[in-house]
């Protein structure tokens, strides 16, 4: 991968253009073996990647397990791991939380966006990576704790970036207008969207973006294919941010295919491509769950794309005008 990496923020923490999201390999909807999950790893290193993301709740602490042994291979200095707070991992020998996440470890994610949460949230994820340091932390999910995050977490991760215990600092979830407040409130130096600047919902460009733009904050875009809606349009099984797709979504979908298949573009090539136009994109993120996965998302991403094809896009009502568009040739 030949792209100049990007700074997230004012932080110096650099990451490549494609970066590596551990969900799949946390056995999201499916098992993953761990000889998987290594494979799908170094693949990723192969293609040039250097970042890359997890989180506690990812497999119930086995994709920051399983991630961690795999980096331990490579130079610590040459690659950037994020993980999220929010979530404590409590031992519960119940029925398994409904999470998307199976053959996991019997232990339960349990939201607390406390400061005292929050130390104890990292200590126990470096433990699982088995490293010193992580260099972004985000805080994640806090949909309906908002004012919990603002009071404890953020302040706490404020604390650890002054005291270089992480460099940079953000927060994740799919809902752009609550980024947006933190954004404004709590001196982040990026955000991790999921889903909400795609080729499928560009709804960020209403708040989100250009505020980003405006102050200098990164925008790492994850969910690109919309948890596989479009990466497999055709499917009766596709999937829409988790969950069945609507009806209204698929036909939408399988619009965008028809368009790049006149012009002899893969879906998701587009689909991994368009985000990065955008100034305040820094990079995408996305997962795999195999090494031929993640090294067909490194191929696609440098596929060249014609420029008539974003204005096709565009003429068909199915692209944001606000929205801007890639080059005709991969970026430099």
């Amino acid at each position: 991968m030949e792209r100049a990496p990007a700074r997230l923020g004012s932080s110096g923490v650099e990451v490549t253009r494609l970066g590596f999201g551990a969900a799949p390999i946390g056995n999201l909807f499916a098992p993953v073996t761990d000889d998987d999950a290594a494979a799908t790893v170094r693949a990723a290193w192969d293609a040039g990647v250097r970042f890359f993301d997890t989180a506690p709740l990812y497999g119930h602490g086995l994709s920051e397990t399983r991630l961690g042994a795999a980096l331990r291979a490579h130079p610590r200095d040459e690659l950037v791991v994020a993980t999220k707070v929010g979530r404590l991992l409590v031992p519960d020998a119940g029925p398994p939380p409904d999470d998307g996440f199976v053959a996991a470890p019997p232990l339960r994610p349990t939201f607390d966006f406390s400061h005292d949460a929050t130390l104890r949230s990292l200590d126990a994820s470096l433990e699982r990576l088995g490293t010193g340091r992580v260099d972004v932390l985000h805080v994640h999910d806090p949909d309906d704790h908002a004012e919990a995050a603002l009071a404890g977490a953020f302040p706490a991760l404020r604390r650890l970036r002054d005291e270089r215990v992480v460099r940079a600092i953000g927060a994740g979830m799919n809902r752009s207008a609550l980024l947006a407040r933190f954004v404004r409130e709590a001196d982040v130096d990026c955000v991790l969207l999921a889903g909400r600047y795609t080729l499928l919902d560009q709804s960020a460009l209403a708040d989100l973006l250009p505020l980003c733009a405006a102050r200098g904050v990164s925008v790492i875009a994850g969910g690109v294919f919309n948890s596989g809606l479009l990466a497999d349009p055709a499917s009766a099984r596709a999937t829409y941010d988790y969950r069945a797709a609507p009806p209204a979504m698929v036909e939408r979908a399988r619009r965008l295919a028809a368009v790049c298949a006149r012009h002899g573009v893969d879906l998701k090539a587009a689909a991994l491509r368009f985000p990065l136009a955008h100034p305040a994109v820094a990079c995408v993120l996305t997962g795999a769950r195999s090494a031929f996965e993640m090294a067909e998302n490194a191929r696609l991403i440098e596929a060249p794309i014609p420029p008539a094809l974003w204005d096709d896009l565009r003429r068909e009502r199915l692209m944001d005008d606000a929205a801007p568009t890639p080059d005709a040739e991969v970026p430099a």
